[in-house]
């Protein structure tokens, strides 16, 4: 597996574990639909959250939340309503999160969460 690739997915669990410190279940991690990938997907009371996850080593070449782009948004509302209709939910009630780890490898990971971000 490519650095990148351990980097993600060392983000993606850093991610899970602090949703779920924060009170959220997460109910599915890295699934596929006919639009993409959604990293996380958890609920938090009766709404499904939607969290997209970008890790970073540094900001050197940008925040990592700045790779959230309005098409990137769009894309993972499309995989939202993929995913509840996979799961015979409701398309109602859902929410796009964006999660960013900043991970260096030398000092403890600091992550922030954006809540609503489309």
């Amino acid at each position: 597996m490519r650095a990148k690739d351990k980097l993600g997915r060392s983000g993606e669990t850093l991610a899970a574990a602090y949703l779920e410190q924060a009170g959220q279940r997460v109910v599915d991690r890295n699934w596929r639909g006919p639009a993409g990938e959604i990293d996380i997907v958890a609920l938090e009371g009766a709404t499904v959250v939607v969290a997209e996850v970008k890790t970073r080593r540094s900001v050197d070449y940008g925040h990592p939340l700045e790779a959230i782009t309005p098409a990137k948004v769009e894309r993972l509302q499309i995989l939202a309503r993929q995913w509840l209709q996979a799961h015979g939910m409701s398309s109602n009630g859902y929410r796009i999160d964006a999660v960013a780890v900043l991970d260096d490898g030398e000092h403890p990971p600091v992550i922030e969460h954006l809540k609503a971000v489309g």
